[in-house]
């Protein structure tokens, strides 16, 4: 199930080591819900069709510049209109001096003021990116995910096949775990979804018959890692001696998540079938096609080739 979140507004602060010009509540009890930002330079000149109230509110040099043009009434009229809209938070760059009519204006309708040091392209470049991770849509889907020679794998299957033994496996060939039985996936942009462990289970991985084991107390911290990106998807199943499964590799099978379709295969659990190996595999033949590569269309080109030369 997707969820929406919001950050409070404390995190922000703490974050960008703002500057609290005036604060009209404790900042953790204001929620910011919208990953996108807006330097108010129209609606300060009074336009305000399809404001997004919802929005931080960035004041640059560009604006200062305008602002300090204008007549204290006009300014004061300006600040006025802007928070009568009830916005999160408005930020001040390059330590930009503070206005006594925005001050008045902020205090009236309770809206906080905050300042950086930094330029205003570079704080809002940091800050949409960190909204966008942090206010991400998201999604919890039971399995592991594994980073195995740099890629992302999502191992998804019933309770019981074998994924956290597979997982461990991967471990002790020198891959990381990111996270066991549960994997809080975001959609941090229109290509890519990171995945990662709800914090109250990070590190653990359990394993039936032996329960909970510490995977960063006994393989090191070098074996797990925060979050990753969703490469490739693996879903594991029982062996169907019925059902007919993919040999060469040709067909691109995809798993849609979140609206993103990412790479996937399904891949038949038998004894004697080395996981660990063939997941391994996957992972570097999944890469080599991101990098341009087909193992399975260079084969069917070099056949096509032959029969063509027999003719």
């Amino acid at each position: 199930m997707k969820k929406k979140h919001s950050v409070s507004l404390d995190k922000i602060i703490d974050e960008f080591n703002l500057e609290k010009i005036y604060l009209p509540k404790n900042a953790e009890n204001i929620d910011v819900i919208s990953a996108d930002v807006n330097r108010p330079g129209l609606q300060l000149m009074g336009f305000f069709d399809f404001f997004d109230s919802s929005r931080i509110q960035i004041i640059g040099k560009v604006e200062y510049t305008y602002l300090i043009t204008v007549e204290n009434s006009k300014r004061a009229k300006s600040f006025e209109k802007l928070f009568s809209h009830k916005i999160p938070a408005i930020v001040v760059t390059r330590e930009l001096e503070i206005f006594d009519e925005m001050l008045e204006a902020a205090q009236k309708y309770e809206i906080p003021i905050l300042r950086t040091s930094e330029s205003t392209s570079s704080f809002m470049s940091n800050l949409i990116s960190w909204l966008n991770t942090y206010l991400a849509i998201r999604i919890t889907r039971h399995g592991v995910l594994v980073e195995v020679y740099g890629e992302g794998v999502l191992l998804l299957g019933d309770s019981g096949v074998g994924k956290s033994e597979t997982a461990m496996e991967l471990l002790k060939r020198g891959h990381r775990l990111i996270a066991d039985d549960a994997v809080e996936i975001k959609r941090v942009s229109n290509i890519t979804l990171v995945g990662s462990s709800p914090g109250i289970i990070r590190h653990f991985i359990e394993l039936r018959g032996i329960g909970i084991v510490d995977v960063r107390r006994i393989f090191g911290m070098g074996a797990v890692k925060e979050s990753e990106k969703i490469n490739l998807v693996i879903e594991l199943e029982y062996w169907d001696e019925n059902k007919t499964y993919e040999r060469l590799g040709l067909e691109n099978t995809t798993i849609e998540i979140l609206g993103l379709k990412i790479p996937s295969l399904r891949i038949p659990i038998k004894p004697g079938r080395n996981l660990a190996i063939i997941i391994e595999v996957a992972a570097m033949n999944n890469r080599q096609k991101r990098f341009g590569y087909n193992a399975a269309e260079e084969l069917n080109e070099r056949i096509t080739n032959d029969l063509n030369k027999a003719k």
